[in-house]
This record gives structure tokens, C-alpha cells and sequence, in this order.
């Protein structure tokens, strides 16, 4: 039988929100993710910045200590022990792990997010495509998001820099996604779709790279579910897309799930100084961790309901609805989200 390893703080996940919560945890040892130098990019009262989602991951991962990612875990089941609430977790590889404290950044297919008893995510009845365009002589697109939106279709684009374009463009969910896998064929979906769309938005499907294209079905979490969801158990909790997946309308998956991470970490350590590991016992410990997270989930809570009200309505509009609830959902948009860059806005505060 295997030995029970003890780990102090487990992340599940090596996703953006679990390598920058294991990043921002590791705070104390001046870790930083910045390198290279800075450039200012204004967009109205905000700003814009685009990079692919490889180089974040592999910025975080780098900043890490070593041994601090472990490859090949797949969790298979959770416990809590009921002696010190402490979590019991059960590898594929045979191995078994108590954690005083459980992170769940596993995505929308989240086995920690299961164990919480959150409910399943739900699925639009559309799809994105993903994907990158190379101008080896340059563009002369501005830094700034471009999205045009026709029928139930919309496609987007910003530029990562001055050869390479980022875009998405979203679609209605149609048989051929099933074997939309050929990289050709999902060039050709998408031209379909945007039939009539400005010239430029076209070339740039037409001339994209198609190694990079890439389709996925929307999938979200109601506003409801977020706002009632139980997003803490004994010393486990979750955050990322295993919290609150939500339509990429606003483009703020990444942004928030960084928020995410800075907040967890930020409560953790203010809990962490209440704590004397020598003569506190386990109980005592998990209770502190335990009101550490609950303040974490409370600080995030309706700023995730905001978010994922504001996609969800959007969601609603792109599908182009009957005339009633196109009126009812922009009186909403209207009354509730006046400031459509609003949300950019937001500052979660520092570690």
C-alpha cells in the first residue's frame, strides 16, 4: 500500500489560473513573470494587450520553482478526513495526497468543482473558431479590437504585433463542427459564415495560418449559478474556469481568471500570519484556512456574477432572439451595463 503524502497547498490544473495561483503564492521568494521591456497601449480607459496563450503559460511556468509542477496526476477522487478536514486526494497513478488546502483549476470539465457539488456547465448553441494570421510584410491594422457582428454570426480581430494578427469569429453551431477537426474545412466554415463581411476581415481568414485554427462549442455557467454556487468545502475551493467559465464575448477569461489567483493568494497569507503551525492543532488550522477562502469567494463572487450576466445577455443577442427577448435583454444591457468597458476597470488590488 502507498504512503500518504502530506503537501501543504495542492493546485489542480496547469492552466493560466493554476500556474499564476502557484505563482502568486510563491510571492515571497521574488518570483516575477515580467521580462523584456514595457509598452504603454492605450484603448480608451483601459488598455490593450494580446498575447498567445502558449508564451503566458510558459512565462508563468518558468517563474516557478522547480518541482513545483508535477506532469501525469490525473485526479480520480476526493475525500475529506474527517479528523482534519483535510482533503484526500487519489491520483491514476496509484498515489495518495492530503492537502490542507485544495485548489480546483482544472476548467470546465473540473473534478474539484464536481466534489463542490457545482453544476455542470451549460452550452450555447454556438461555436468560435480560433486562430492566427502572419502578414510577413507588415499590416496596418491599429492596436485595437475590431469585431463585426451579421446575422448570427461575429468575427474579431487584435493585432499581437506588427506581423501577427490574432482574431476568433463566432458561429452558429451547425453539424459539420463534429468533424470540423480538418483545418481546411474550418477555414471554409468560417468564410461561410461571414459571407458579405468587409474584404480585410476575409483575407485574413482566407491567408490565416491554418495549423492554428481551432473550434470549440461555447460553454457557460448561468449568472444564477454563481451567484447561489457553493464554492467552498472544508479547506477546498476552486477558481478559473472551474468557478465561472462564461462566452468569451468580452474577452476576459484570462483577465479574470488572474484575478483570481492574486485575490486567493492575498487571502491565504492574511490568514497565514493568525496561524502558529506549532501549537495550533489541525482543526484550528483548517478553520482559518477555511475563513480565508470564504472571504476569497466572497470578494469574488458578485464581481463574477457582473461578468457573467454581462456575457450571458450577449450570448443571448448574437443568437439573434425573437423580437421580444432581443428588446428585453438590450433594456437590460442598457440599464445594467451603460459603460460596456466598464468591467475593464476593475482592480483587484495587490498581493
Amino acid at each position: 500500500m502507498n504512503e500518504m503524502e502530506e503537501i501543504e497547498i495542492v493546485i489542480v490544473g496547469g492552466g493560466i489560473c493554476g500556474l499564476a495561483t502557484a505563482l502568486a503564492l510563491h510571492r515571497g521568494k521574488n518570483i516575477s513573470v515580467a521580462s523584456g521591456k514595457q509598452q504603454e497601449r492605450p484603448f480608451e480607459k483601459g488598455e490593450i494587450r494580446c498575447l498567445r496563450r502558449s508564451e503566458l503559460i510558459k512565462g508563468l511556468a518558468e517563474n516557478l520553482p522547480p518541482g513545483t509542477i508535477h506532469l501525469g496526476c490525473q485526479v480520480l477522487s476526493i475525500t475529506l478526513d474527517p479528523l482534519s478536514s483535510h482533503s484526500i486526494i487519489q491520483l491514476q497513478n496509484g498515489r495518495t495526497i492530503k492537502a490542507k488546502v485544495l485548489i480546483g483549476c482544472d476548467g470546465a470539465n473540473s473534478v474539484v468543482a464536481d466534489f463542490l457539488g457545482l453544476k455542470p456547465v451549460k452550452f450555447l448553441s454556438l461555436s468560435q473558431v480560433r486562430g492566427f494570421t502572419k502578414y510577413p510584410s507588415g499590416h496596418d491594422f491599429k492596436n485595437e479590437i475590431v469585431q463585426v457582428i451579421g446575422g448570427r454570426s461575429k468575427i474579431g480581430r487584435i493585432p499581437i504585433d506588427n506581423k501577427l494578427v490574432y482574431w476568433f469569429a463566432t458561429l452558429k453551431m451547425n453539424p459539420k463542427d463534429v468533424v470540423a477537426k480538418d483545418p481546411e474545412l474550418l477555414q471554409q466554415m468560417t468564410l461561410e459564415s461571414i459571407k458579405g463581411f468587409p474584404t480585410k476581415m476575409l483575407d485574413m481568414v482566407k491567408h490565416s495560418d491554418r495549423d492554428s485554427l481551432s473550434i470549440s462549442r461555447m460553454k457557460y455557467q448561468a449568472p444564477w449559478d454563481i451567484l447561489l454556487g457553493s464554492f467552498r468545502k472544508g479547506t477546498v475551493t476552486v477558481a478559473g474556469d472551474a468557478m465561472h467559465i462564461m462566452g468569451p464575448f468580452l474577452g476576459q477569461g484570462g483577465s479574470v481568471a488572474l484575478e483570481d489567483a492574486i485575490i486567493l493568494a492575498r487571502c491565504l497569507a492574511q490568514k497565514r500570519h493568525e496561524i502558529d503551525i506549532k501549537t495550533n492543532g489541525s482543526q484550528v488550522i483548517a478553520c482559518k484556512v477555511g475563513e480565508a477562502l470564504d472571504q476569497y469567494v466572497k470578494e469574488r463572487r458578485m464581481r463574477l456574477v457582473q461578468l457573467s450576466t454581462q456575457t450571458y445577455l450577449t450570448g443571448i443577442l448574437i443568437k439573434n432572439p425573437p423580437l421580444l427577448v432581443r428588446f428585453v435583454c438590450n433594456i437590460l444591457m442598457k440599464v445594467l451595463f451603460s459603460d460596456s468597458t466598464a468591467h475593464s476597470q476593475y482592480d483587484c488590488g495587490c498581493l
